[in-house]
């Protein structure tokens, strides 16, 4: 018997759903479905996107996490059938911001649709954000000056790949790179481009598919003081691309 086993017959009990009907929501034969629920056969990728949307809940959490342990009402439902998203809120019903830490960045890959690893996340409430599901992620790296690495950024949860706004930024969760802040663009192509605003580091895309969350800046939270004569390679880099113009126009001038 697999937890998966456990959680749909769990849910289809939850939900006082008969065999018979929950198999015929899905397209296939009671004694086929059976099979998925003793744990005596695993249900093809296809079976399990239907199950996922059948009950409003990801695939994730039907593989990995024992839904009987889910507080269901503090999980936001997205729009278009698709995931819940774990979240915390507070005696209000307000939602908490929830503290990916340094040392839990990697961590996160792997538990961001878990909500006991979401519950365990030290959290924070800012009066001026209350529209929204909030999160705030480490910055890690030089490639988004004036953050840093030890400063944190606040994401606003966007449910569509199509709500992104060329030129602003996003932390992005992908499969393959975890956290990332960039500005994105869109190229039209199914994919995003991601560009860093130290320009050492080169542009690339990411495939829709290989995204699994999207956060909209909404602030950022300094862990240490700016100094003034703090000037960051990309500030020298502006500076002498200032003086070549002005070089350049002096030359346009006089010849």
């Amino acid at each position: 018997m697999s937890l998966f086993s456990d959680n749909i017959r769990n849910l289809r009990v939850q939900h006082k759903i008969s065999q018979e009907k929950l198999a015929k929501s899905l397209g296939i034969t009671r004694g086929r479905y059976v099979k998925y629920e003793d744990g005596t056969s695993e249900a093809p990728y296809e079976i399990l996107k239907k199950i996922a949307h059948y009950y409003h809940i990801s695939i994730d959490l039907l593989l990995s996490v024992d839904v009987r342990k889910i507080p269901v009402d503090d999980l936001l439902k997205l729009g278009d059938n698709r995931i819940l998203l774990p979240i915390t809120v507070d005696a209000a019903g307000d939602n908490f911001i929830e503290i990916v830490p340094h040392k839990a960045r990697a961590g996160y890959l792997a538990g961001y649709s878990d909500p006991e690893f979401i519950e365990n996340l030290q959290h924070i409430s800012l009066p001026w954000l209350r529209n929204g599901k909030f999160r705030a992620f480490p910055v890690d790296g030089d490639s988004m000056p004036p953050h840093k690495s030890g400063f944190f950024i606040v994401g606003r949860y966007v449910e569509k790949l199509g709500d992104v706004m060329d030129g602003k930024t996003y932390i992005l969760l992908t499969k393959n790179e975890g956290i990332v802040y960039k500005r994105l663009n869109k190229n039209g192509k199914n994919a995003l481009v991601l560009h860093s605003d130290n320009t050492y580091y080169k542009s690339y895309e990411v495939k829709a598919s290989e995204i699994l969350e999207i956060w909209e800046f909404a602030c950022s939270l300094a862990t240490e003081e700016f100094k003034p004569d703090n000037l960051s390679p990309e500030s020298l880099k502006e500076i002498i691309m200032d003086l070549r113009r002005e070089v350049r126009e002096v030359k346009d001038k006089l010849f």
